[in-house]
């Protein structure tokens, strides 16, 4: 395999998880009553839209295709969370339990990744600036969490 499709099946790999969080967002946007979540949640997708968008640069710019959709293991964790939410007593609460597990689960991609040594410093400096992101992000909603339990 060539040392471009090598770094971009990784890039498409993270991509596919931006869409999948950035839909899930989308997703909670709807689930939720409180103003101030819908803005976070709205804010949180705006964010994955950006990585995408970054990620979909940097594969073209290795002469690439990138993914173009999310995930199947996205689109069932969505529907997860949608059943979760209908039988939950505290909506919001399960809806950023949720939110959190799935970042975490971003969290481990992004350093699975930045594992490999072999990866570009450009390319490097972006996926530790959308982990340190992503981060913030796991530890705003543990607090949002404490708030609406």
């Amino acid at each position: 395999m060539k040392y471009s499709e090598e770094i971009s099946n990784k890039l498409n790999e993270l991509l596919i998880k931006n869409f999948d969080a950035e839909k899930g967002y989308l997703n909670a946007i709807e689930n939720v009553d409180s103003e101030r979540l819908k803005i976070f949640f709205k804010r949180r997708a705006s964010e994955r839209s950006e990585f995408a968008k970054e990620l979909r640069r940097e594969i073209l710019q290795y002469g690439e295709i990138p993914e173009d959709s999310g995930s199947f293991k996205g689109t069932m964790h969505r529907n997860w969370m949608r059943l979760k939410s209908t039988f939950s007593s505290n909506n919001e609460e399960a809806i950023l339990e949720e939110a959190i597990r799935g970042e975490e689960a971003s969290l481990k991609e992004y350093d699975e990744i930045l594992k490999d040594n072999t990866l570009p410093p450009s390319i490097d400096a972006i996926l530790y600036k959308h982990r340190h992101a992503i981060q913030a992000a796991i530890n705003s909603e543990k607090v949002q969490e404490e708030l609406v339990s």
